[in-house]
């Protein structure tokens, strides 16, 4: 049992992390302005929106924490790599 908390507190700290570096790609966006900044504005609400949903419907199901952070932690990456690409481009 304390090794399953041990293993959640582990993934909560990586999201945490992970969630932050998406947080400042965003930010730097926004400070940007123009039609892109909007665009992303948008996109962040209903995200935020359908992921809830999402683990809402995970934890009725049955499904475990742990495969919430999962999935979180995708959502997180893709945001990642998507931000981390027109900040290149």
């Amino acid at each position: 049992m304390f090794r399953a908390w041990m293993d959640l507190a582990f993934a909560s700290a990586r999201l945490c992390y992970e969630a932050q570096e998406v947080v400042n790609l965003r930010l730097t966006k926004l400070a940007q302005g123009g039609t892109d900044s909007h665009t992303e504005a948008q996109l962040m609400v209903t995200e935020k929106g359908f992921a809830l949903a999402e683990a809402l419907v995970t934890l009725l199901g049955g499904g475990s924490m742990q495969k919430v952070m999962r999935r979180y932690r995708g959502h997180v990456r893709t945001n990642k790599r998507r931000l981390s690409r027109a900040r290149r481009g």
